[in-house]
């Protein structure tokens, strides 16, 4: 499949995925594809915006403030990212390995504060 093809076809997964959220609002699992398509697909804006109704929406859920740091990082927001980052671990989140090598977290790893977060799940 060409670069062509896979723009228009994600794009067509966010059109159907955005008409799916509006006749089934509350729908959890729809939300959350759909905010990690608009990421995907380099909507990091729409992505956040998504993250943050769903931290509002499950504030103890741990992958849920992972990905909301995410959001934040890819956006250049590194101290939201941290203060994200540090919700999904108290609420849980402990994949250190995924944290080293997940690319939207790039633009924080040099951040010292990187490395303490990671030192506290040792």
């Amino acid at each position: 499949m060409s670069q062509r093809d896979e723009k228009r076809q994600a794009e067509t997964e966010v059109r159907l995925l955005e008409g799916i959220r509006k006749r089934c609002p509350e729908d959890d699992l729809v939300w959350r594809a759909l905010a990690d398509l608009y990421t995907r697909v380099g909507r990091y804006e729409d992505g956040l915006a998504e993250d943050l109704k769903l931290a509002d929406a499950f504030p103890r859920e741990p992958d849920i403030w992972y990905n909301l740091a995410c959001s934040h990082a890819l956006l250049g927001q590194v101290d939201e990212a941290f203060g994200a980052l540090h919700k999904a671990v108290d609420c849980g989140y402990r994949n250190t390995e995924w944290m080293k090598e997940d690319e939207d977290l790039e633009l924080i790893r040099d951040d010292p504060r990187f490395q303490q977060l990671l030192d506290l799940l040792v």
